[in-house]
This record gives structure tokens, C-alpha cells and sequence, in this order.
């Protein structure tokens, strides 16, 4: 999943930045106070978090202190406007990993959160592969040996998700997140128009996946042979 979480409660600043990852292929879920960004973090695995220290609600190193207690290593970058080197200590003493004072380059800040994108924790590509097919979300493609086709956002998120997962099984629900994030609401056919674009996108590009549904228990990607196995 390309998605990562962003607590920023300047609204300019956050469309900013959400404008910025989404040009690299990073889809973010936006959170305006601490308690909002805890709770979504309760209920997504994100792979970054990105934060503010400065939230109505108090200091963003509170909500890395607090994922840290609980044993939640996800790698976070810190925004802030503070410049002092005691502000930048103790915020990497409290578990931060990277810290980007403001004000700072979109292409910075795109750069680091594909590093910490990249740590050795994650375990995974940013252009990951399975069976012959590559998920390019920088370009915003997917391509199999020399044919590519163009992704729409939600299909690229879709896709990274059922690609990293290898054939395994992928909830509907865990799908809907990673496309919409928690914050969209997601109306109910919407996973399954998108999930029928992507099936002639792979048959386009002459993948031999497909997206099989396992009925009562979710998504997979699995080469023909073995979804008319499951079929039958």
C-alpha cells in the first residue's frame, strides 16, 4: 500500500503536500488533531507517518510517543517550524525517525517519505512485482514485459495492495482502505467498478493474472489456470 497518514491541521499546507506525494504515487490520509491521527492509526498499517508538532490538540512528538509505547515502529517524519537543535533532538529521542524543518521543498519532502518508504523494516519494493507484472507508481502504470497501461489513483492503490500480497487473499474491506483511505466515505459499488476496469487493464497488457473473488473471503491475483481451479 501507497498510502501513508498526515497529521497537519493548515489545510493549504496539508493540500500541498497531498498534491505532492500523489504526483509520486503516494496517496495520504489527512488528520487534523492527534486524537483523529491516533485512531487511524489504530485502524491502518500505514508504512509513513508524516506530522506536525504544532496541533490544537497539543505536540505531534505526543502521538510518536504513544505509538512507541504500544511497540508501533512506523517510520515518521516531523514538520515543523522549529529550527533549534534541542527541538530537533528531542524529537528523535521521542521515536521520530527524520525531521524537515519549515519551510521546506516539496521535493525534499517527497524524497524523505519515499527513504523512510524504503526502510529495511517495510520489506517491500516501491515498485513492487508478482508473476511477470510490475506496479510503477511513480509513472502511475502497471506493465508486463513491454506493455504498460496508465492507472487511475485508486486503481494504482488497489493493485499495490493485491501485487504485495502475492496471490494471497486481501479482505474487501482492507482494499476499500488502501484505494479510499479511512477519511472517503466509499460508496458500495465503488470497489467493484474499479476492480472490473483493472480486469481489462491486466487482460490489455496480456498479464496471465488475473483478479480472482473468493466469495466470503476477499481478492486475490492468481493466474488463470488456478482461478478456474477455484471456480470450478
Amino acid at each position: 500500500m501507497n498510502r501513508i497518514a498526515l497529521l497537519e491541521d493548515h489545510e493549504r499546507m496539508a493540500a500541498l503536500i497531498v498534491k505532492a506525494l500523489a504526483a509520486s504515487g503516494i496517496e495520504t490520509d489527512v488528520y487534523a488533531t492527534i486524537a483523529h491521527a491516533a485512531d487511524g492509526c489504530a485502524q491502518m498499517a500505514y508504512p509513513v507517518l508524516v506530522l506536525d508538532r504544532s496541533l490544537p490538540d497539543g505536540d505531534g512528538l505526543d502521538l510518536v510517543r504513544q505509538l512507541r509505547a504500544r511497540g508501533v515502529l512506523t517510520p515518521c517524519l516531523m514538520l515543523t517550524a522549529r529550527d533549534a537543535l534541542h527541538d530537533r533532538v528531542s524529537g528523535l529521542e521521542a521515536g521520530a525517525d527524520d525531521y524537515l524543518p519549515k519551510p521546506f521543498s516539496m521535493e525534499e519532502m517527497v524524497a524523505r517519505v519515499r527513504a523512510l518508504m524504503r526502510r529495511p523494516s517495510q520489506l517491500q519494493s516501491l515498485s513492487p512485482e508478482f508473476a511477470g507484472l510490475r506496479i510503477e507508481p511513480d509513472v502511475g502504470c502497471m506493465r508486463h514485459g513491454d506493455d504498460s497501461v496508465s492507472l487511475a489513483a485508486a486503481e494504482m492503490q488497489l493493485m499495490l495492495v493485491l501485487v504485495r500480497a502475492a496471490g494471497k487473499t486481501v479482505r474487501r474491506s482492507a482494499l476499500e482502505a488502501g484505494a479510499w483511505g479511512l477519511s472517503e466515505p466509499v460508496t458500495p459499488n465503488a470497489l467493484d467498478v474499479a476492480l472490473h476496469r483493472l480486469r481489462r487493464k491486466l487482460a490489455a497488457i496480456d498479464s496471465t493474472l488475473q483478479i480472482a473473488n473468493l466469495r466470503g473471503h476477499g481478492y486475490a491475483l492468481l493466474e488463470a489456470d488456478k482461478q478456474a481451479q477455484v471456480s470450478s
